[in-house]
């Protein structure tokens, strides 16, 4: 057993020795940076073949990506710091017999997961090895630099655009320029790295062929765009890859500056002997090569050239505000005009502040006047919010024109409700059918002084259905829709129907919605009716044995009845309209 275990172990050292070698030629070639890397055989990647090829067109932004080859990547680089530190990048550069560690220099930049060259340069082609601790032992990536020359590019265009914001703009992969002669598969387009799409979201952006249209520009749309194609040299597979940096700017302005404050001469009080500050604000337009400016000058007959205390600030966006300071207010001050001038490239502008007196106010008696009126106020809103509908009621009764008149209907209201055959015994509370031919009549035509037009009762038989339907709607000012899962599943959801497209035709035709019993909107009721259900005004009848606990829906649809005023309780003259208002608010 002895025996067996040592010979084991015999076996075991000379694998552990050459695990050791290994990892010392890995931590070797990790930690040189910047220095040549001589005698390192990475294992299984310098001798393999590239798995990526990519072809990069000189002096033009490029950038590698440390990952696997895949299709259906959705991301070309990760700016991450923490991937940052943990890829490493070697250099093996063409015709050159050895591997150095990519080192940070004016043209190459590690950023995240890539390799980033600002520009990249024909000596950059070679073979670049990138790892990733315990995600990817070595991946060899082929580069080729070519000039435009060399790549028989035609019309390539500058890789750096400028679009104005809130225009129609596009840009264009200028890689698809080159390499006529070889065919090219679809463009990918990325931007900030990530896989654009056509989205939903976005549709003023469209991918037609190999560029990207923009029916309005936002400021979000700048950024740094990659394209990328796949084509075939031969039999080589070879991705052309080029980079699009878009900034988004404004129009340059055409008009001078504009102050906000002050505007034209204002008067500012000032306490002598007291510091002040007096402020200019500017709105500057947008200019990609601002000349803008703003001063305080004093304009008096004692010194015109006096150097005034002043600093500058910047407000939202392009304003700014200038502000001179007074150490204490003099006579002399009083005496002088304070002008600020603003300037741009397009022209000037001024404004004029002068200095008077403080005098002495009551401050407190300001102070409790206007706390006072505050609370008045709101006060007073709050009142007229809970009571909104009380107050219309009242003033309509005394003061608007009688809406019931002179308008060539017979009917202030048609009522469309759900016939029903179950008997009223089946429930405790009120039926629709009850609620319909006898509650409501009896408070809006007994009480109010309402006609109602209720089909069964009001409309000989013998037409058409529809055209009765039609035709009392029409000779109707208001249309009572009683709301109930009945009505909404059943055939009376025409009448609904009818109601809105008359009320659509005739101006004077407004529909109120009672809300009789909860429901559920079916999916075959027409767009037209659920739009109508939707913004509607919507009356809910609270489930009763009797009318007396609803006085609060009777109120509202008293409110969205047709005003009449040749019902009116009580004194029909000015001192009655305010007799009733004053009991409202002492109720």
């Amino acid at each position: 057993m002895i025996l067996k275990e040592s010979r084991n172990i015999s076996e075991y050292q000379p694998k552990l020795i050459k695990k050791m070698v290994l990892t010392f030629y890995w931590i070797l070639a990790l930690f040189i940076i910047g220095t040549e890397v001589r005698g390192i055989n990475f294992p299984g990647c310098f001798h393999a073949e590239p798995q990526v090829r990519y072809r990069a067109i000189s002096d033009e932004e490029f950038v590698l990506q440390c990952a696997l080859p895949d299709n259906d990547t959705t991301n070309i680089y990760n700016n991450s710091v923490l991937k940052q530190h943990e890829v490493k990048w070697f250099w093996h550069q063409k015709d050159k017999g050895y591997i150095k560690a990519v080192e940070e220099n004016s043209n190459v930049t590690l950023k995240g997961d890539a390799l980033w060259f600002k520009p990249v340069r024909e000596n950059a082609s070679g073979i670049y090895i990138c790892m990733i601790r315990k995600k990817i032992p070595c991946l060899k990536i082929l580069l080729e630099v070519h000039t435009k020359a060399e790549a028989k590019c035609s019309g390539y265009g500058t890789n750096t655009l400028y679009l104005l914001a809130d225009n129609g703009n596009s840009i264009a992969c200028q890689g698809t320029k080159c390499y006529n002669h070889i065919k090219k598969a679809d463009v990918r387009w990325y931007k900030d790295g990530r896989q654009l799409e056509y989205r939903k979201t976005r549709k003023s952006l469209k991918l037609v062929d190999s560029e990207i249209y923009l029916k309005t520009t936002y400021v979000l749309d700048a950024g740094i765009y990659v394209c990328d194609y796949t084509m075939f040299d031969n039999t080589t597979q070879w991705i052309m890859r080029t980079a699009v940096t878009v900034e988004v700017i404004a129009k340059n302005t055409i008009h001078p500056p504009n102050i906000l404050y002050p505007s034209g001469v204002a008067i500012l009080e000032a306490e002598l002997g007291k510091p002040l500050e007096l402020e200019c604000r500017v709105q500057f337009g947008f200019e990609r090569d601002p000349h803008q400016k703003v001063i305080w000058k004093r304009d008096n007959k004692e010194n015109m050239n006096e150097k005034l205390n002043q600093e500058t600030g910047c407000l939202k966006g392009h304003a700014l505000y200038h502000v001179v300071k007074l150490e204490e207010v003099t006579e002399r001050d009083l005496r002088s005009n304070f002008i600020c001038f603003a300037q741009n490239s397009v022209g000037n502008a001024t404004a004029v502040i002068q200095l008077k007196k403080k005098q002495r106010v009551f401050f407190l008696y300001v102070l409790c006047s206007a706390i006072s009126i505050l609370f008045a106020f709101l006060l007073s809103t709050a009142f007229i919010y809970q009571h909104w509908v009380e107050i219309v009621l009242i003033y309509r009764s005394y003061m608007v024109h009688n809406e019931t008149t002179g308008d060539g209907k017979e009917f202030d209201a048609f009522v469309s409700y759900a016939k029903t055959d179950s008997p009223e015994s089946d429930s405790a509370l009120i039926s629709e059918e009850k609620f319909a031919l006898e509650i409501l009549p009896d408070m809006l035509e007994n009480k109010y002084g309402y006609k109602l037009c209720i089909l069964e009762r009001d409309i000989l038989p013998g037409g058409a259905y529809t055209d009765e339907v039609v035709t009392a709607i029409r000779q109707s000012r208001r249309t009572i829709i009683i709301l109930s899962p009945a009505y909404v599943s059943g055939p009376n959801i025409f009448e609904l129907q009818a109601a809105v497209n008359c009320a659509l035709e005739d101006k004077k035709i407004k529909l109120v919605l009672i809300k009789f019993q909860a429901f559920q909107e079916p999916e075959t009721l027409p767009p037209v009716v659920k739009k109508a259900l939707r913004i509607l005004p919507v009356i809910t009848w609270k489930p009763s044995i009797s009318t007396a606990p609803n006085k609060k829906f009777w109120k509202y649809m008293h409110y969205h009845m047709p005003v009449n005023t040749t019902k009116v309780l009580g004194n029909c003259s000015l001192k009655g309209f305010f007799q009733r208002l004053f009991s409202l608010v002492h109720r």
